[in-house]
């Protein structure tokens, strides 16, 4: 049984993103191998990126702090806590309008 507190996560990794040279910092909370499921929380410091990158594949991302943009070819999504929104399956970058924190859910194949 996965067991995390994600308001106390929140203070923790954007307290290391603001440290951080890349202005980023991640956990991933569930997902190891036995799991189909992988989240991964994200802490980014205000004008911290993930540059362009491919699709994970079906996935979501949820705002959990803050203020992000996800941009792509067919478009922006401006999110912001409590969004949520299915990652689109083409190459997309993320980008910290704020200090913010999002949570990635990715299904991986089996």
């Amino acid at each position: 049984m996965t067991d995390v507190d994600l308001s106390e996560l929140v203070i923790e990794l954007l307290a290391e993103a603001r440290q951080a040279h890349s202005g980023r910092a991640a956990r991933t909370v569930r997902g190891q191998s036995e799991h189909r499921l992988r989240l991964t929380v994200i802490g980014l410091r205000a004008g911290a990126e993930l540059s362009d990158h491919e699709s994970p594949g079906e996935a979501t991302l949820q705002v959990l702090s803050g203020h992000v943009r996800m941009t792509c070819a067919d478009g922006d999504w401006v999110g912001s806590a409590g969004a949520l929104v299915d990652i689109p399956p083409v190459r997309h970058g993320l980008k910290a309008e704020e200090d913010s924190v999002v949570m990635l859910t990715v299904a991986l194949s089996t």
